[in-house]
């Protein structure tokens, strides 16, 4: 007999159907399967055997084969495990075929027919539901991950023995749904276990201005100070102060972590931006994603989010120069012989560096490096990576008065309001657009959404040469003091907003450009 059950296959984040096939005819009894298999789908044949068994599920020898396809998708993962389980019986006529059509099946069987939890099960969810298909079975412990996407019926597998009978329930409208479909979108309050402020960080007027021009039109921020000056602390405050995930952001960022084993992370709080901050001995396939079976890194863990590199100048220079390309092009696409694996990573990049070794240059009368050591540790960071940062600021030691001062700071919930409001005249500016923010207005669209006033124009154009700009710095200046016009709600970008755009570039060449 011949059967027929659905299943999917998760490349890069999204999902693509596959179809498993059964047939059961006379001959040397044995299991074959074809259709381009991993190593870990061709050892199923064996965990399915025994599953069947130890399920008391007996079946006469006969010869068994197993096809999935499309044939030009190379399987991996074990996710194959229940669907061949249930072709095969439905093979052998233990099910029927009519049971299995229109349900995608999803999960890993253990030798006594328990069902394992499997990962990206989110993106089979969605691809299940594009199919037009209103029902999956998942094992018990992806359910709440299901549960994300709305319109479809989710069925929890425990075991083989259960799932036959649930699906056989349901067929026939005798299954109840007992609470299991909660839909999780709205849970987890939006940063309420964050530790980190603003309202704790006394003084530093240049460093939260800065923080918030970066918040507000999703800006890269390179801070430059002496160890202990707060820069670690300014870029915790800085994730909350980011206005919360739309459904949208928050169903893509959710498959991310789907597809790498780590959705429990986004469970609780699933509006919530990410913020990532890797140690800087993380390797270039930790950040930007790969391995031999390819999953995102931390570049697209951090979507959405904030990206924090701390000790910039520490971190290995190919992992560094990785991040050039993502940061243009908000993705990443690992090129492997087994496919082609595309990975979000729209982030917001917040780095951290010493100035030096012993952390106190440009101050000449505390610094004790040599110009070479100096020109060792900031050649570190390349001037292509350096050139795709919008904003560098110089973070000062705070005062004794500063740090005992009684007089209040402003929260993060305050800046948080007002980088709300920012964003929502960027909303409003660019609707029927693909931008969403300032920082990403491409260059041939400067004309129409970047005015400048003609001082303003001038100054740009005289600070071109002295500032020795690229034609990528020159356009990132003009984005920073758009966001910075819309944050005193001014339609022109004035004088006043490129000044103080080119304040915060002109620090890198302070610094790099040292004699």
């Amino acid at each position: 007999m011949y059967s027929i059950v659905s299943t999917a296959i998760v490349c890069g984040i999204q999902s693509i159907l596959v179809q498993v096939e059964a047939d059961v005819c006379d001959g040397m009894p044995a299991l074959e399967m074809v259709g381009v298999l991993s190593s870990e789908v061709k050892e199923a044949r064996e965990r399915i055997r025994a599953a069947i068994r130890n399920s008391g599920i007996r079946l006469s020898p006969k010869k068994i084969t197993v096809n999935l396809y499309p044939a030009d998708v190379r399987k991996t993962g074990t996710v194959f495990d229940l669907p061949i389980a249930l072709a095969v019986l439905a093979a052998y006529g233990r099910i029927p075929q009519e049971y299995l059509e229109g349900v995608l099946f999803a999960g890993e069987i253990s030798l006594n027919g328990e069902i394992r939890p499997t990962s990206g099960v989110l993106p089979m969810v969605l691809a299940a539901r594009e199919a037009g298909k209103q029902v999956v079975c998942v094992p018990r412990e992806n359910i709440r991950e299901a549960q994300i996407v709305q319109g479809i019926t989710i069925l929890p597998g425990e075991n083989l023995n259960q799932v036959i009978e649930l699906i056989e329930l349901f067929f026939k409208g005798k299954w109840e749904n007992k609470g299991d479909n909660n839909n999780i979108e709205g849970t987890g309050m939006y940063y309420e276990h964050m530790e980190y402020d603003f309202a704790g960080i006394h003084g530093q007027k240049i460093l939260k201005r800065a923080c918030e021009i970066a918040a507000s039109g999703r800006h890269h921020m390179l801070m430059l100070g002496s160890p202990g000056c707060g820069k670690t602390l300014a870029a915790r405050a800085v994730a909350t102060i980011l206005p919360p995930l739309t459904q949208e952001e928050a169903l893509e960022l959710a498959k991310v972590y789907s597809v790498t084993g780590m959705f429990e992370q986004r469970e609780k709080y699933f509006r919530e931006r990410p913020y990532r901050s890797p140690h800087h001995t993380i390797s270039l396939a930790g950040l930007a994603g790969g391995g031999a079976f390819p999953k995102p890194g931390e570049i697209s863990l951090a979507h959405k989010g904030v990206l924090f590199l701390d000790e910039l100048t520490e971190f290995q220079k190919p992992v560094l120069e990785a991040l050039r390309q993502p940061l243009e092009e908000r993705g990443i696409r690992l090129v492997r012989k087994s496919g082609t694996f595309f990975y979000p990573a729209d982030i917001m990049l917040i780095a951290a560096m010493n100035p030096c070794n012993c952390g106190y240059f440009p101050d000449r009368n505390r610094c004790t490096c040599s110009k070479a050591v100096i020109e060792r540790h900031l050649n570190k960071i390349s001037r292509p990576l350096l050139d795709r940062i919008d904003l560098c600021v110089e973070v000062q030691r705070p005062v004794l008065s500063e740090l005992t001062a009684k007089k209040p700071e402003e929260t993060s919930a305050q800046i948080r309001d007002r980088v709300e409001r920012t964003q929502r005249i960027q909303q409003k500016r660019f609707e029927g657009t693909e931008i969403l923010y300032n920082s990403q207005i491409p260059a041939s669209s400067m004309e129409q959404w970047c005015s400048l006033e003609p001082e303003g124009e001038k100054l740009l154009k005289d600070s071109f040469g002295q500032l020795e700009l690229t034609a990528r710095g020159y356009y990132r200046i003009i984005r920073v003091a758009r966001t910075i016009a819309d944050m005193e709600e001014s339609e022109q970008i004035k004088r006043s907003h490129i000044q103080e755009s080119l304040l915060f570039r002109s620090i890198d060449r302070k610094v790099w450009n040292w004699e």
